[in-house]
């Protein structure tokens, strides 16, 4: 890589408040607290509640995700690794803003889920 191509890759904190400046597009939490998100009246009319079979199915497929997430970290390398732990720091409240309880709650899931992933790269697979 030459030495214009390295200048003009932006740094790591400005990637990661790209990153975040999306989440807060998308509902995070500002300096002013949580962002409301509201659908245009007549796409709110239409959409039905979500019902007991929805939510359980939505609850399943969380729970595999998280479990493929855990597996994909237990093999990562130290490096994606820190970046998972440095996002997960980045998230959580930042001096000028309200914390949100649930991006705070994000946050230690994230570090949750990196010590998860670290246990399972720790012991033997069964066979």
């Amino acid at each position: 890589m030459s030495r214009n191509e390295h200048a003009a890759r932006p740094d790591r904190s400005q990637i990661l408040m790209r990153a975040l400046s999306r989440w807060d597009n998308e509902g995070g939490a500002g300096s002013d607290g949580p962002q409301e998100v509201r659908l245009p009246s007549d796409i709110a009319a239409s959409v039905p509640p979500l019902g007991n079979a929805e939510l359980v199915q939505l609850q399943v497929r969380m729970i595999a995700l998280e479990n493929l997430v855990i597996a994909l970290l237990a093999r990562a390398s130290p490096e994606q690794l820190d970046l998972a732990r440095e996002m997960a720091a980045y998230i959580s409240p930042r001096a000028g803003y309200t914390p949100h309880p649930l991006t705070v709650h994000a946050a230690a899931q994230m570090v949750h889920l990196l010590e998860r992933a670290l246990r399972v790269a720790d012991s033997p697979l069964p066979e």
